[in-house]
């Protein structure tokens, strides 16, 4: 059976002030494509398919259309929860999805639906396994476990700590697995050891919420959503990775893992690049000539550039920069003769006062009144 492990779409998920969703979407059509290129049985999506609990329409039409694609005829995809999901929402309409080849799981146990005329099917089910089997007859256990929210938590009053929690949820998920086909465990959590990236927000709590390795199964194969570098953790589990670069401290080979089955055995056979999305790079100059020199090498990237100054930016030198690379969303502009007021002297300073500095920090040159009056209402919590 041909398996592909993807996670952290993150439908909807900005950079800045830039939309995202026509990367997104033309990300996800590569998806599909790669599914019906590689010939693939099942989906696995780890969790975090959109990126806040109240995903705009457009968000969740791409999703709509992305999951009823990759199901299409002849397919199996197999969902489970992120911690930017609702996962409550998100599998809703699991009675329903699972007509199609699409199974849902949240942090409310639902019935899946087995069986169908699909060639690839749900044939045994509970509240926290499925088992799919294709049109050959092969099958392959899956233990999902969503992102254990707040809820959940409040719900499964114990004295024992999260990793033993997560021990026992990932138990119940195996209570029907039998040994007699391969096992996944789909899931979306940090494993201890894990390399994260600025985009995702205080991601372990301060180690509250990360999990051992010694948690996950020894055998068959982890997969895991959460962080968005690529990688593998221990002998059998890994990181797909995002499906974007979403932040400029991630590298942009992005890719799709595609698993085989070998009877009871499933092992890795290839990572599949994502040829979608505008790369992230990080650019550093000394002075407005050598960035305007800098910039336009860059084109059709989002581009973070550091400035070394001896003066701030006048307002021409800024529009200069962002006319030379219109993929430039971040100027952090350091001026060497610029020294740091005292925090006494900080401390003492306005709300205004302080945006205003660290504008100019940003950008090297003064915020416009509006956008101060927009700044102080938001921070008033008044509608802007």
């Amino acid at each position: 059976m041909n398996i592909l492990h993807t996670s952290d779409w993150h439908i909807g998920k900005r950079l800045m002030d830039r939309e995202r969703l026509p990367e997104q979407t033309e990300a996800l059509g590569a998806l599909v494509s790669v599914c019906e290129e590689k010939e693939v049985d099942l989906v696995l999506v780890a969790g975090d398919v959109f990126d806040t609990y109240l995903p705009s329409a457009e968000a969740e039409e791409v999703f709509f259309r992305t999951v009823k694609a990759l199901a299409g005829e002849k397919r199996a995809v197999v969902i489970v929860s992120g911690n930017h999901d609702d996962g409550v929402r998100l599998a809703a309409s699991a009675p329903l999805s699972g007509e199609d080849g699409i199974y849902l799981f949240g942090n409310r146990p639902a019935a899946i639906p087995v069986g169908g005329n699909r060639p690839v099917r749900a044939v045994e089910a509970g509240e926290r396994y499925v088992v799919i089997e294709n049109r050959a007859g092969e099958r392959v256990y899956i233990n999902a476990l969503p992102y254990p929210n707040e809820a959940r938590f409040r719900e499964d009053k114990t004295e024992e700590s999260f990793p033993e929690k997560i021990s026992r949820w990932i138990a119940a998920g195996d209570e029907a697995y039998r040994g007699d086909m391969p096992h996944i465990l789909l899931t979306h959590l940090f494993v201890a050891g894990g390399k994260t990236s600025d985009s995702e927000r205080d991601i372990d709590l301060g180690g509250a919420r990360a999990v051992p390795l010694s948690c996950l199964p020894k055998t068959g194969y982890v997969a895991l959503g959460h962080l968005h570098k690529k990688q593998k953790i221990g002998e059998n589990a890994r990181y797909s990775g995002s499906l974007l670069q979403y932040s400029f401290d991630e590298t942009a080979d992005k890719s799709f893992v595609l698993l085989k089955t070998e009877g009871t055995a499933i092992r890795v056979a290839e990572e599949i690049p994502v040829r979608a999305g505008k790369k992230l790079v990080r650019l550093e100059a000394v002075g407005a000539e050598e960035a305007l020199r800098l910039l336009p090498q860059y084109p059709d990237c989002y581009a973070e550039l550091t400035l070394h100054l001896n003066a701030p930016l006048t307002a021409k030198e800024t529009q200069a920069l962002r006319e030379a690379n219109d993929g430039l969303v971040s100027l952090i502009a350091l001026v060497r003769s610029e020294e740091a007021a005292p925090a006494a002297v900080r401390s003492s300073l306005s709300a205004s006062e302080l945006f205003s500095e660290y504008y100019r920090s940003q950008y090297g040159e003064e915020p416009s009144a509006e956008l101060k009056t927009a700044f102080l209402a938001l921070l008033a919590g008044e509608e802007v």
